[in-house]
Order: C-alpha cells, then structure tokens, then sequence
C-alpha cells in the first residue's frame, strides 16, 4: 500500500511529501545564481517577442474586448436587477 487508509472512512490518504528536502536545493544560493542566469538567457535568445505593431495591435484588442465584456456585464447586472426590483414590488 502507497498511503495510509482511514480506518473509520477508509479513505485513503497519500503519505506526507518531504518539501524541506526540495526547497532547500532551492536555496542554495549557488544553483539559485545560476538559475537565474539561464533564465535571462532563455529570455534574451530563445524567446521571441512580438513586435511593437504586434503588441500595439494585440493591445488595442485586448481593450475593446474588456470594454466590451465590461459593458455587457454591466447590462446583464442592470436586467437582473430591475427583475429584481420588480419581483420584490408584486410579492409586495
């Protein structure tokens, strides 16, 4: 059996996972050094980036949409609440 079982419930339950022994790789300050090294790295060389037109363009539609999606919400918001509103006034 991988885990512990519940005598009562009988659910089982997966043993305890060891997260100090992990976390203190991460702290050692030498791999930490040279992680963020390798990941300046990824960014500077292996990443692409958009353009400045691309990102103005993808911007632009990015604010539309939410104004859009705000609107709409905010319609709905004001349908649901006059129902609302309505409804409490004939059970008045």
């Amino acid at each position: 059996s991988t885990g512990l079982q519940n005598q009562v419930s009988g659910v089982r339950v997966s043993p305890p996972v060891q997260v100090l022994r992990g976390f203190a790789s991460i702290i050692d300050e030498e791999k930490m050094i040279n992680y963020i090294k390798e990941s300046v790295e990824e960014l500077k060389n292996h990443v692409s980036w958009p353009s400045r037109q691309e990102s103005s363009s993808l911007m632009v539609t990015v604010a539309v949409f939410s104004i859009l999606f705000a609107l709409l919400t905010w319609g709905v918001d004001s349908v649901f609440s006059r129902l609302i509103q309505v409804y409490f006034s004939l059970i008045k």
